[in-house]
Formats: C-alpha cells, sequence, structure tokens
C-alpha cells in the first residue's frame, strides 16, 4: 500500500514563501512525481511536476515563482514557494505516477492548506 504523506503547509503573507514536502512510503520507484491544488469551487490543477530524470513542468501561474525538486533515494518531492499570493490559496496534493509494464498507477495524498492573506 502506497501512502503519501505530505507537510509544509500554512498561513502566509502575501510575499512571504513556504515549502511543502511529500514522502512517499516503500521503496517503489515513481516515473512522475507532482503538486496540484485545488482552490473552492474550482477544479484540482497541475501547479508542478518532476519526473525521475528531473525534467519539470510549472503552471504559468507559478512560474518564476515555485521550484520542484525531487530526492529519488528517498522518494521525496519538494514544492518551494515564494512570493506568494493570496491567489495561490488552495489545497495542495502530491501525486506519484508509477508505471507497471504498461499500466499507470496514480497515488494522492491526503492535502495540505496553503492560506496565503493579510
Amino acid at each position: 500500500q502506497v501512502q503519501l504523506v505530505e507537510s509544509g503547509g500554512g498561513l502566509v503573507q502575501p510575499g512571504g514563501s513556504l515549502r511543502l514536502s511529500c514522502a512517499a512510503s516503500g521503496s517503489i520507484f515513481f516515473i512522475y512525481m507532482g503538486w496540484y491544488r485545488q482552490a473552492p469551487g474550482k477544479q484540482r490543477e497541475l501547479v508542478a511536476g518532476i519526473t525521475s530524470t528531473g525534467s519539470a513542468i510549472y503552471a504559468d501561474s507559478v512560474k518564476g515563482r515555485f521550484a520542484i525538486s525531487r530526492v529519488n533515494a528517498e522518494n521525496t518531492v519538494h514544492l518551494q514557494m515564494n512570493s506568494l499570493k493570496p491567489e495561490d490559496t488552495a489545497v495542495y496534493y502530491c501525486k506519484a505516477q508509477r508505471q507497471v509494464a504498461v499500466i499507470l498507477s496514480d497515488y494522492w495524498g491526503q492535502g495540505t492548506q496553503v492560506t496565503v492573506s493579510s
């Protein structure tokens, strides 16, 4: 059973920074790990993702402000969030994707709340 545990959310003022972390249980190799967010009344959206080889993708709204990184040996992924804006307020979810033969399996964390407010 794969478990993803997020940490690092909280309340921060506009312009501030937070660092989210996600740790996956077990020694499973994930081809992809990423962060998604869901604000009230909105659909869940990609924030940033990174492959096992380090290729990263970002939503346009966070480019230049957020940075994703992962440590394959530890099965962890991190999201450094700088210059936070009120519109970044959302529940942030960690996702990990595993591939076995041609089958892709997605795993999600329970989410961590990020609130940007003065």
